[in-house]
């Protein structure tokens, strides 16, 4: 819990045309040589991650990309590579010199289409300097602000930062995971079970997070094992709020605790904090109607070494053919990937995890992605909650969504 987690910052990108300075800006923002720079051209392939911290926003990721002017097989494998990360980006920099060419024309057009907050940062200015009146007859035209900088010699790096700061505070992901459901004082208790499955000395992710979102709202987090629940709950008494449990042990977990103690789990809450819940309900709705054959694409945020029984590899096609049949077809990926305008048709369900490795706006992109195709999609919590017969009483703690769905 020492180190922000990537999914959890921020993400800024730098996108600009091949020795615009792009890398170079980011080793004068970091103040490290964090990206490879070069005179040049086409320095910078795959896209460059660097974690850092900028107040008062708190902890961010500066994505260092290739150019948009890229050239021949390689050049426009590395250009799709850069427009890829406008799906995860929350705020944009676009850095030019001299003038705003047909380029930077059209990666404006395409921000302003995905709503991303941008900045035009022209750069070099040690070389050329751009006089007052351009600066504003840009600013009135293309409804950004832009600041001055020379990566070379660190000027206008502050006033870079000021400008994101400002830029940011607009696009702040309000969500939270379960403040909004809870008061101060109130006692909320997580099950987490000890298996074979769980990390050796810590917590996953979603639940230190939910965790750090109790306490951040005024409430009391009591972390229990499903072993342990019933004399957690005996000794808590009428002061408990609400259950979360890990998904896994969802059918024990909702035998266990009594009918008048709401009860949901991580994975939903996630789904709701990171995505949108009522999409991923209405695409377990859906899992009925798969057939003999049918497609489905199964998707993990990050990676890790699979085991016996994993609940992506095993569990998970075990549940849905316990639902819907068996002979359907399964294909998985993980980490990164995701499926392009092509491939994503050929699914009939997408069973995606809970998303706690991605930023919130690369969740909603592979949503929104899923439904623009009419392909139903559904997180591993909703599943399991609709597969052990608790999904209805796990949504009772959202009323609106459930009177949407009826």
């Amino acid at each position: 819990m020492q180190e922000t987690p990537r999914g959890n910052r921020l993400h800024i990108s730098l996108f600009g045309k091949r020795n615009v300075g792009k890398s170079s800006l980011i080793n004068s923002f970091t103040n490290q040589d964090i990206a490879l720079v070069s005179n040049v051209a086409g320095t910078t392939t795959d896209p460059v991650y660097k974690s850092m911290e900028i107040l008062p926003i708190g902890p961010v990721v500066l994505i260092d990309t290739a150019g948009i002017d890229d050239a021949g097989a390689l050049g426009r494998l590395r250009i799709q590579k850069t427009y890829e990360v406008l799906r995860k980006t929350e705020v944009a920099l676009l850095i030019f010199t001299k003038e705003i060419t047909s380029f930077e024309k059209d990666m404006i057009q395409r921000m302003k289409e995905k709503n991303i907050p941008l900045i035009g940062v022209i750069n070099k200015i040690d070389e050329e300097d751009i006089d007052k009146d351009t600066l504003e007859e840009w600013e009135k035209r293309y409804d950004i602000p832009f600041v001055k900088v020379s990566a070379k010699i660190k000027y206008g790096i502050e006033n870079l930062k000021e400008a994101i700061i400002k830029v940011a505070h607009l696009n702040k992901h309000e969500k939270v995971i379960v403040g909004d459901l809870i008061d101060p004082g109130d006692f909320v208790v997580l099950v987490t079970p000890i298996d074979k499955a769980a990390p050796k000395g810590r917590l996953i992710l979603p639940q230190q997070q939910t965790i750090r979102d109790i306490i951040d709202h005024g409430g009391v987090a009591i972390v229990t094992r499903d072993t342990y629940l019933t004399k957690t709950l005996k000794d808590i008494g009428k002061k408990t709020k609400m259950v979360i449990t890990d998904s896994q042990a969802f059918k024990k977990v909702d035998e266990l605790t009594p009918i008048d103690i709401p009860l949901t789990s991580f994975s939903i809450l996630f789904a709701r904090y990171k995505g949108d819940l009522e999409t991923l309900v209405l695409g377990a709705s859906k899992i009925k109607n798969l057939q003999k054959g049918s497609k489905v694409l199964i998707c993990e945020g990050c990676t890790h070494h699979r085991q016996k029984g994993d609940i992506g590899k095993d569990k998970i096609p075990k549940w849905i053919e316990n639902m819907a049949g068996e002979n359907l077809s399964f294909e998985w990926i993980s980490g990164i990937s995701y499926p392009d305008e092509e491939d994503i048709k050929k699914y009939d369900l997408i069973v995606h995890c809970g998303g706690c490795m991605l930023n919130p706006k690369e969740m909603e992109f592979r949503i929104q992605k899923a439904d623009e195709y009419n392909i139903p999609i559904v997180n591993y919590g909703v599943l399991i909650g609709l597969a052990t017969g608790v999904l209805n009483r796990a949504l009772d703690i959202f009323p609106n969504i459930k009177e949407k769905l009826k």
